[in-house]
């Protein structure tokens, strides 16, 4: 039960993103450069719990590095930059969709690499999560939106993206803890970002206090401890199992959307949600149907 809390509560904590991005976009920051800030802060958070905790959590072996190119680059600069080329290229509502067609692909890697059982019942609780996301996205999810064809597959690649995390996780996970796979992750993606953005340029933007608390907001809240708990999670379940929970992650930004942004909530939406969250519930109360994991 503790994995499942840990999952839930690093979606939630995901879900709160948009309270930081938001004020941080309206202080002048692209979509690439809060990316970067989000990591880079990330970063320096693990480095500094590293150094005082237990400095043999950042040890690693040269040969693993390309695990954490994996989770760094492969997965969370790879899928942020389809995910926001993406929203450019077609409606906001399609690249939601689109990248929460992650768990399909979580399902068929762990398949792949891990000889996880495809079995209907999880088919069906995946089509519920990807509907509940198309319906959340609002009255414009259930239709397709126009746009370049490109779009389409770099939106795809984002779910793609997305789902790779748990796949380089899982094996990181087999020789590091959760803290180093982290850790490296962020620092990897800050290694990679930081010369193709140069956000140092905007040092005078980024040193007003309000914007310094959205940072530290976002590096600490929606980045290092949501990553730990889900990463954690991960390593206590099925991958497929982990992605599924994690959809709970759009159903509180759009409650959030609602309380603090007026946002309207639409019937077609709180139907998204129960759904959503029926296929959690449904997901951890049976057992027998070949849903649980062999930890």
């Amino acid at each position: 039960m503790v994995p499942i809390l840990a999952v839930v509560a690093a979606a939630f904590l995901w879900g709160i993103i948009g309270l930081f991005v938001k004020g941080l976009t309206e202080a002048g920051f692209s979509p690439m450069e809060i990316v970067t800030i989000r990591v880079v802060c990330a970063s320096l958070f693990l480095l500094l719990i590293g150094a005082f905790k237990n400095r043999n959590l950042l040890k690693i072996r040269a040969k693993d590095t390309y695990l954490f190119i994996g989770t760094g680059i492969v997965s969370i600069v790879f899928f942020n930059w389809c995910y926001f080329t993406a929203m450019n290229m077609l409606s906001i509502s399609t690249a939601v969709i689109l990248l929460y067609t992650s768990p399909i692909f979580v399902m068929l890697f762990s398949s792949f690499f891990f000889k996880e059982k495809i079995t209907y019942t999880k088919i069906i609780l995946i089509g519920c999560t990807v509907l509940g996301s198309m319906l959340i996205a609002g009255e414009s999810g259930l239709e397709v939106s126009g746009g370049e064809n490109l779009g389409y597959i770099i939106g795809i690649g984002a779910g793609i993206g997305y789902a790779l995390y748990n796949i380089f996780g899982k094996l990181a996970l087999r020789k590091y803890e959760s803290f180093t796979i982290t850790a490296y992750t962020f620092i990897t993606a800050s290694v990679f970002l930081l010369p193709i953005t140069r956000v140092w340029n905007k040092t005078e933007t980024i040193m007003v206090p309000n914007t310094i608390l959205l940072i530290l907001g976002l590096g600490l809240f929606s980045t290092v401890i949501a990553y730990l708990l889900y990463t954690w999670g991960l390593g206590k379940m099925e991958g497929s199992k982990a992605a599924v929970i994690a959809t709970a992650e759009p159903v509180t930004a759009m409650f959030l959307g609602f309380l603090f942004y007026d946002e309207r909530l639409s019937s077609i939406q709180l139907v998204g949600a129960i759904i959503i969250i029926g296929a959690m519930i449904f997901y951890n109360k049976n057992p027998r149907k070949g849903l649980q994991t062999n930890n």
